[in-house]
């Protein structure tokens, strides 16, 4: 993948020197070109295509800020009520993740979450232990929290 983005770079900066123009456009440009060329050549170059990568971790980001917003409203709703009704607790969460990057990744993800906080990961590195603000049903915050950042961690480094 970093050879690609290499190469990416080089295209961008031989279209300019060819166009003779040296502004972020004329680069940006031939960055576009770049990735043209690398998607045509793919089957010549051993990785996988990199800008699919960048694309999912575009999408990681994006879920990020969605799980944000729709966590906040919820606390806030939860807050805000004349009288507190939550049901605190600590659970512990099933990984499949495998590299110790994967799983920091997961636990900030979870501890940048309103209403969610990373407290421990286990000796072996297969459970994150999560305090939750307000946990109703524990398998529905299981499946939550697999269904949309552990899933888009694994496409994203796999």
């Amino acid at each position: 993948m970093a050879i690609q983005i290499i190469f990416n770079l080089l295209i961008a900066c031989l279209w300019m020197f060819l166009t003779e123009s040296y502004t972020f456009v004329t680069f940006l440009i031939g960055y576009i070109i770049g990735i043209a060329l690398l998607f045509l050549l793919r089957r010549f170059i051993p990785d996988a295509f990199y800008f699919k990568r960048v694309l999912l971790m575009i999408k990681l980001v994006l879920l990020f800020f969605k799980e944000l917003i729709v966590s906040t409203w919820q606390i806030a709703k939860l807050v805000y009520k004349p009288k507190l009704n939550v049901q605190p607790g600590i659970f512990a969460l099933p990984t499949d993740l495998r590299t110790n990057w994967e799983i920091t990744l997961l636990a900030n993800l979870i501890s940048l979450t309103p209403g969610t906080l990373s407290v421990s990961i286990s000796e072996d590195h297969t459970k994150i232990f999560i305090h939750a603000m307000d946990m109703p049903d524990i398998e529905k915050e299981i499946e939550g929290i697999k269904e949309t950042f552990e899933k888009a961690i694994m496409e994203v480094t796999r």
